[in-house]
């Protein structure tokens, strides 16, 4: 089974494109095929397509670029010429086999045994791969079209000797700064302009993981060639020199991220972050263990879980948007996602001592057409604790606030940047932190909101937001495919 989806493209009024499995659509079963409407709006750059059945996006991924209009050019000068860069994971065994296994006994799946860019693993590794090298010209300048499509792991990625210009993030254009570094989550696109103006040779591409949590990581170092013409065969720097910050250098990470400024130029959508607030969500992130059910071979006995606001999500056998679509289907889902912790502890403080309860279900949250939304997520230290990337379906939000410790609703607003936030579609949660987004409730619609870590998302660490239709055709969700939607076995 399979399904597919363009990640950060919002699909306006047309959830029935956007791909998650049980969520708006059932799974493409073998032998059969769906074919998906992409509508564009305002998106501008670089974004990327996976599937979204289990962890098939491991290796079923790819670029999504969306190039200027033939009357609009880039908000710089035009780059000579441009290159994808994927960042990826690479297991020696199957994805689907991976999760399968791993529900089955109730632990994780272990960690990648390597990683790669562009498919190749480099020249770090003790194997025969080779490695990617991207030949450019002197003097010349290249857009890199980053996109980190690891599964469960935040990257730092570096070119040795060279100065990186960030222009843009998640398919929206950003005030351009320059930086020895990126740090780029998983689900997140960055649009990366390089001036090859170094001596004539060959320079390391370098990422590693960004990992600030206690669960185990494979922190090596992944290479790639930044190759300058008629310099085959020459020296190239030892990969260890590159300056890249340290694994769990999280200093870095906040650094380089609270640098990233929303653009005023007409190529982006107008600015337009909301102020007066109808609907507030604060969602509490955690890592839980539940007893082993009958249904499994656990290796103890208990198994892993993930939850926010207490509650593990549950995928139903039925997807949400046929059964909210309908109306004549029940018993899928239920309207009470909580919209705050159902109690308030020290989130970020020391939790061994204490057992929190969670709750199985397919909870959803229900919005208006056309609120203004806030939500804060909030990190907290069950668990293996750390750093988490968020992606909602559907929308692009404004990131307006982050900080350490628990979220203070009185104080720390007044810290919220309204004035040129950046627009994006996944964000970085810091461990024992929280950050705050905005939107508006205009897109009609079934959307997932997930952590885009694999593992936590199979665990349970996601929820659905359901925008109401509005009072018009125009706000209204597009009638379903008249050529129909996948068939779901449960059905």
């Amino acid at each position: 089974k399979f399904d597919s989806r363009r990640h950060g493209v919002k699909q306006p009024r047309n959830p029935w494109s956007d791909g998650p499995e049980f969520v708006t659509q059932c799974p493409i079963q073998p032998g059969t095929n769906f074919t998906y409407q992409v509508i564009l709006s305002d998106e501008i750059g670089t974004l990327w397509w996976h599937a979204h059945s289990d962890w098939t996006r491991g290796s079923v991924h790819g670029a999504f670029v969306i190039l200027p209009a033939p009357h609009e050019t880039y908000p710089f000068h035009p780059p000579d010429a441009d290159q994808t860069i994927i960042l990826e994971s690479w297991y020696n065994d199957d994805y689907l086999e991976l999760i399968r296994n791993s529900t089955l006994d109730g632990q994780a799946v272990g960690i990648p045994n390597a990683y790669a860019i562009n498919g190749h693993l480099g020249d770090t590794y003790d194997c025969n791969d080779t490695i990617f090298r991207m030949e450019v010209n002197y003097q010349d300048t290249y857009l890199l079209r980053i996109i980190n499509a690891a599964m469960n792991e935040e990257k730092f990625f570096s070119i040795a000797n060279h100065t990186l210009i960030v222009v843009a993030q998640d398919a929206s254009y950003v005030t351009r700064f320059a930086t020895d570094y990126i740090m780029i989550t998983p689900g997140q696109s960055m649009d990366v302009l390089v001036h090859a103006n170094q001596n004539i040779g060959q320079y390391y591409m370098v990422m590693r993981n960004f990992h600030d949590s206690a669960a185990s990581s494979n922190n090596n170092l992944t290479t790639a060639i930044f190759q300058y013409k008629n310099s085959v065969g020459g020296p190239r720097n030892n990969a260890s020199l590159v300056s890249l910050p340290e694994p769990d250098d999280s200093n870095a990470t906040s650094s380089f991220l609270s640098r990233i400024r929303n653009l005023r130029v007409r190529q982006n959508p107008p600015l337009r972050v909301p102020r007066a607030i109808h609907r507030r969500v604060y969602i509490a992130i955690s890592t839980n263990s539940i007893p082993c059910t009958n249904d499994s071979v656990c290796v103890t006995e208990e198994r892993f879980v993930a939850a926010l606001n207490n509650v593990s999500f549950v995928f139903p056998v039925i997807d949400i948007l046929q059964a909210y679509y309908k109306r004549s289907i029940n018993g899928v889902f239920t309207k009470d996602f909580p919209l705050e912790p159902p109690e308030y502890y020290n989130f970020t403080g020391d939790l061994t001592i204490l057992n929190r309860n969670v709750t199985m279900g397919t909870k959803v949250v229900m919005l208006n057409y056309g609120e203004a939304v806030e939500i804060v997520f909030q990190a907290t230290q069950f668990g293996a604790g750390g750093s988490h990337p968020f992606h909602l379906h559907g929308f692009s939000f404004y990131r307006v606030g982050s900080g350490s410790g628990n979220f203070n609703n009185v104080t720390d607003p007044k810290s919220y940047n309204l004035v040129d936030p950046p627009l994006i579609n996944t964000v970085h949660v810091p461990a024992s932190g929280w950050v705050a987004l905005r939107f508006f409730a205009n897109n009609p619609g079934v959307w997932f909101s997930h952590c885009h870590f694999e593992r936590h998302s199979s665990w349970g660490m996601d929820t659905v937001f359901i925008v109401k239709n509005g009072g018009t055709k125009a706000t209204s969700i597009r009638p379903p495919p008249a050529s129909g939607m996948p068939v779901c076995s449960g059905a």
